[in-house]
């Protein structure tokens, strides 16, 4: 988990799209950040994984029960009722008063690339060829 401080959500949201690869879609499967407001200067930054999705036929409008397995330390298990918009990062809403942001991780922008400079992993530089993995079996 990170705190990250003296921002607004929104502003905060527009400064990490610099920094994470995104999708529009979120679908089961995906790893999604999600940024929680903690108060009016003060937000965690978490990661989850989405295990389903289900649709909540209890109400008029389109909602969706999204299960999430967050990926701390414990691992945590929860269920959100949310809004197509809400789970794929086209809107800021609010759980409990406090603001919330979701939006899928593209981890497929980082194949075949080596997470310190970038460079191709299939290079000959150290890397797998053809930019797939590689490992050997040490005893």
């Amino acid at each position: 988990m990170t705190t990250l401080l003296n921002n607004s959500v929104e502003k905060l949201v527009s400064e990490i799209t610099r920094y994470i690869p995104f999708k529009d879609t979120t679908e089961e499967g995906d790893v999604v950040f999600i940024l929680n407001e903690v108060n009016s200067n003060q937000a965690t930054g978490n990661y989850a994984q989405v295990i389903s999705f289900s649709r909540d036929n209890s109400k008029r409008d389109e909602w969706w029960f999204v299960g999430l397995v967050f990926l701390t330390i414990p691992v945590v298990h929860y269920t959100f009722a949310l809004q197509t918009p809400h789970f794929t990062g086209r809107e800021i809403f609010t759980m409990g008063g406090k603001k919330v942001f979701i939006k899928a991780v593209d981890t497929k922008s980082f194949l075949g690339k080596d997470m310190k400079d970038g460079r191709d992993l299939g290079d000959g530089q150290g890397g797998a060829k053809a930019g797939k993995p590689s490992f050997t079996l040490v005893k």
